[in-house]
């Protein structure tokens, strides 16, 4: 092991659905990246307490990920927990537990400082433009929009990620149409409220660029490119129209969750949810009326990594 290597740093989130690591190289390269699937969030939209199930699920990939950072000689490491802690009255018993397996403080991070990481994240290798960025990251329990303007970053967090769409409008496997109509009913009454509490939101520049992130995203974006399988390289900054957005979201909601586990780049653990995240982003695109979403592989985990290194 070079020096170089003992000085890699580690970023960890324990979202709604999955629970991540990312091992980065002093460079600010990628070493490896993991990502498996927790819900630890499962239930807390009704229940507002972090299921003991789950927590157990979350912990025990903890474990795993402390055993690749060790043989990684990881220096340096944050660990972040997002929506679904936040929302719990058991929040800060897991974030002790996960303190502990890990070694560092878990830090419950705000709709804005999430939203900040993940724009610091999305951004990253894109070329500078002369209007706005508007980064979207569509996770489990939340959402969190954010505008970059002459480089000062405005974000809102908003209650409607996969996980709380799915399990607060979808009854049925597949959804009703009735169903569906309550779910786009319930995001598009929180974008009217994100566009009231964020106002640069109906002022974006018309050559503004929108960057779409996180697990339902980029895995439209393999769905879109015919992928027999996950490849990040190819997903990375591939674009997606509103109308191949529309058109999966149509065929994802017409399918049983046994028929989406079937498309070979949906992660296992995603089948029963992402048919809500990609509602989400059709209705977000429509609301901000843009045409076009890039998709970014590099997220909040990438942030919070940039600002390990960079101390």
């Amino acid at each position: 092991m070079t020096a170089a290597g003992q000085n890699r740093v580690a970023a960890l989130d324990c979202g709604t659905n999955s629970t991540r690591l990312l091992i980065a190289n002093p460079d600010g390269s990628t070493h490896s990246r993991h990502m498996r699937i927790t819900r630890l969030g499962q239930g807390v939209d009704s229940s507002r307490r972090l299921a003991p199930d789950a927590i157990d699920r979350t912990i025990a990939v903890l474990t795993d990920y402390r055993k690749l950072m060790d043989e990684a000689r990881v220096s340096r490491a944050r660990l972040v927990t997002t929506s679904a802690a936040r929302d719990a009255e058991n929040g800060h018993d897991f974030l002790q537990k996960a303190s502990d397996v890990i070694g560092v403080p878990a830090e419950l991070l705000s709709g804005q400082n999430e939203g900040e990481l993940a724009c610091a994240g999305a951004t990253a290798g894109l070329p500078d433009l002369a209007g706005d960025d508007v980064v979207v990251d569509i996770g489990g329990g939340s959402t969190e929009v954010a505008v970059r303007k002459r480089r000062q970053v405005s974000v809102v967090s908003l209650d409607i990620g996969c996980v709380r769409v799915t399990e607060r409008c979808f009854a049925h496997d597949p959804p009703t149409d009735i169903e569906i109509d309550t779910a786009r009913s319930f995001v598009d009454s929180a974008l009217r409220d994100a566009m009231t509490r964020l106002p640069l939101l109906t002022t974006v520049s018309a050559d503004s660029r929108f960057i779409g992130l996180a697990g339902t995203i980029t895995t439209i974006g393999a769905l879109e490119l015919g992928l027999t399988h996950y490849e990040p390289d190819r997903i990375h900054h591939a674009c997606l129209g509103r109308s191949a957005v529309d058109k999966w979201c149509k065929t994802l909601m017409s399918e049983s969750t046994r028929e989406r586990s079937e498309r070979m780049v949906i992660a296992p653990g995603r089948e029963d949810v992402i048919h809500a995240g990609v509602l989400i982003l059709r209705q977000v695109m429509e609301a901000f009326n843009f045409d076009e979403c890039i998709v970014s592989e590099t997220d909040m985990l990438d942030g919070l990594a940039m600002s390990l290194l960079r101390g």
